[in-house]
């Protein structure tokens, strides 16, 4: 089955990055000339994804100025001379059919999603987080794609993390199928080290069935006073099978500060304008951090 929807919650508050998220969507921070967000974007659309909703909040209206069109900013850097630039603005506004709707109340990623039910309707469909960053060729969505055009199922991406840092994800326990493929018996939201099932994290791209937002409806506020999206899924695997894949590729968490910071670099070193400049600005600063008493 084919999947063409796919929902990006975007209204949280970006309290991990305050003050810089004060007045600017942290979805909106750059990660070296492109938001973070249009990584996420550019992904689905290369996933091929045709439809996707934004689940937007207040003071996040950058987000959508950003995709939409700007002609007077195409005529001007044309006018300059600046022809591909400004075919590069304009591929922007025209990655795929772009949606938005407004979570009026800050209620929890469950919520968020659950912000989508009209837009995505009875069909199954994708849900990414602007949190994670992920290159991977084919894309990481497009790898859970094909796990679902397999088993006809709902797909969570995970991916093993130290049983130290098990408390900041959702956390599987499944039944392997496969090398990278498991059915998922339950899920767990945040647990301890010692009550965590497992070290399968989920990782923020899944294929969901539509009976979610049945579950979704019912469930009351978790861990943190809000509506877990791991909740609803942890109900959803007991009625119907879910499965956890462990992608290929690789993921960096920029919703915090030192994830942020390392997909700076790297993306930094993959730059065709300035990476080579960069990376011998870091084997210079390396030479001094590491030869200086």
């Amino acid at each position: 089955m084919r999947i063409n929807k796919a929902v990006i919650p975007a209204a949280g508050l970006g309290t991990r990055f305050l003050p810089a998220t004060k007045a600017q969507p942290k979805e909106m921070l750059p990660l070296v000339d492109k938001p973070a967000i249009q990584y996420i974007v550019e992904e689905a659309a290369a996933s091929g994804i045709q439809s996707l909703l934004i689940i937007t909040g207040r003071g996040k209206r950058a987000i959508e100025d950003h995709f939409d069109y700007a002609p007077e900013l195409e005529a001007f850097l044309r006018a300059k001379g600046e022809t591909k630039l400004a075919e590069e603005i304009r591929r922007i506004t025209e990655l795929l059919s772009l949606h938005y709707v407004r979570q009026k109340e800050p209620k929890g990623l469950g919520h968020a999603v659950l912000c989508g039910r009209d837009f995505v309707g009875d069909e199954f469909f994708a849900v990414m987080l602007g949190d994670d960053v992920i290159f991977a060729a084919p894309p990481a969505l497009r790898q859970l794609m094909e796990i679902h055009e397999e088993t006809g199922r709902s797909v969570v991406a995970v991916m093993g993390v130290p049983k130290e840092e098990v408390s900041r994800y959702g956390i599987i326990a499944g039944e392997k199928v496969r090398p990278g493929l498991w059915r998922v018996k339950s899920l767990v939201e945040k647990p301890s080290p010692k009550e965590a099932p497992s070290n399968l994290a989920v990782i923020g791209r899944y294929i969901l069935s539509p009976k979610v937002f049945e579950i979704l409806g019912e469930t009351k506020p978790g861990r943190g006073g809000e509506i877990q999206l791991t909740d609803a899924l942890n109900m959803l695997c007991q009625e119907e099978p879910l499965y956890g894949y462990a992608f290929q590729g690789k993921r960096f968490d920029v919703g915090e500060k030192l994830g942020y910071m390392m997909a700076q670099v790297e993306i930094a070193l993959l730059h065709p304008e300035i990476g080579p400049a960069f990376k011998e600005y870091l084997r210079q600063l390396c030479r001094t951090l590491f030869t200086t008493p």
